[in-house]
């Protein structure tokens, strides 16, 4: 029997999307013992998946001090792992990795020359492109695990699990008398948040197009500037506010009774299409849609990038340009009115909705 580790130490969608290795290890080898580290405020896209057998929680701010990172790397040894897959592939995990005693580790180059310190027994090198309907950055993790065997055919798909109890939670009530519209209000950080007067004016537009309520969403934190939103908006009776998902697996139980999710690039668009819910992203002007734009096909799954709307705005759009852009997103935020893409999205409403 393997016993194997997966890394993937950062936000949501990272982690949903590289327990596709999960998933696919555990194909082929039944009888492996598949662990997952991750950061505890996104193990909830991990629960009750039969093809994790522990997930090993870690609070981001404890694994940074040296000596809790010392004392992990001691406990990782005595698990004796046989291969650790490191998607994460950032100076923690490496080190984890390094000194880990596995048979195999297999993580990701730095991108820095003097950054390779032989970490992992099998380093590799992300891939330029992708060609594959998946996207870069679903194809990269699945890369990883190449190195370990034959895994063909290859599930790229990341999946939640739900379980019967909680499929049978009415958490809609009185608002299942119309469709719902998951609408993700705020970006996870303030460089992915579209501009208030801008979402005030999509909940509008939708408000008097569709007989459909809308759910706002937005991480706990976020309540008083989702209600700055929420102020904005003219057609208030038409949007959910006393529903609230406060955990991850609050809002995959809340999602998985919703319609379609509009939302800006992110976890929670990750989700509903593991939920197999329709989703119209909007991408953040920084950054690379090649990377994060999984599965779309224009009709369930679909995206607006202000680089492809307005070309004329982006000189360059390298690693070093979209870094600089992320400091200050604004400028190109303003460039992404409604009326850009409101054609768009409202010709995926009304073929999901009706």
């Amino acid at each position: 029997m393997q016993k194997i580790l997966i890394i993937q130490n950062k936000r949501i969608g990272d982690v949903l999307i590289a327990s596709v290795i999960a998933n696919n290890f555990k194909r082929k080898y039944p009888d492996s013992e598949v662990h997952f580290m991750a950061y505890d405020f996104t193990t909830g896209v991990l629960e009750h998946n039969p093809n994790i057998d522990k997930i090993i929680p870690i609070r981001e701010k404890e694994l940074k001090k040296g000596r809790n990172l010392f004392q992990f790397i001691r406990w990782v040894r005595k698990q004796k792992y046989d291969i650790i897959f490191d998607p994460y592939s950032k100076t923690q995990s490496r080190l984890i990795c390094k000194f880990s005693g596995a048979k195999m580790t297999i993580g990701h180059k730095s991108r820095k020359k003097w950054g390779n310190w032989n970490f992992y027994t099998h380093p590799t090198v992300g891939l330029e492109k992708s060609d594959k309907l998946c996207g870069k950055a679903i194809e990269d993790r699945v890369h990883l695990i190449e190195y370990a065997g034959d895994f063909s055919p290859i599930d790229y798909e990341p999946k939640i699990f739900l379980t019967e109890a909680e499929k049978k939670e009415d958490l809609l009530g009185k608002y299942k008398d119309k469709k719902v519209i998951m609408l993700g209000v705020l970006g996870s950080t303030p460089q992915k948040s579209m501009p208030y007067a801008y979402v005030a004016e999509v909940c509008d537009r939708i408000a008097t197009t569709f007989d459909a309520y809308l759910l706002f969403n937005y991480a706990p934190h976020q309540k008083e500037e989702a209600l700055k939103i929420f102020t904005l908006c003219q057609h208030k009776d038409r949007i959910i506010l006393d529903i609230y998902a406060p955990t991850i697996r609050d809002f995959i139980k809340l999602m998985a009774q919703c319609d379609v999710l509009v939302a800006n690039e992110g976890g929670t668009v990750h989700i509903a299409k593991a939920l197999q819910k329709p989703t119209f992203t909007l991408f953040s002007p920084y950054v690379n849609k090649e990377h994060w734009a999984s599965f779309e096909d224009g009709v369930k799954h679909t995206s607006i990038h202000l680089r492809e709307e307005k070309p004329e705005l982006y000189t360059e759009f390298t690693y070093e340009a979209r870094k600089k852009m992320e400091a200050d997103p604004s400028p190109w935020y303003h460039e992404l009115k409604p009326a850009l893409y409101w054609d768009r999205l409202q010709a995926f409403l009304k073929h999901h909705l009706g």
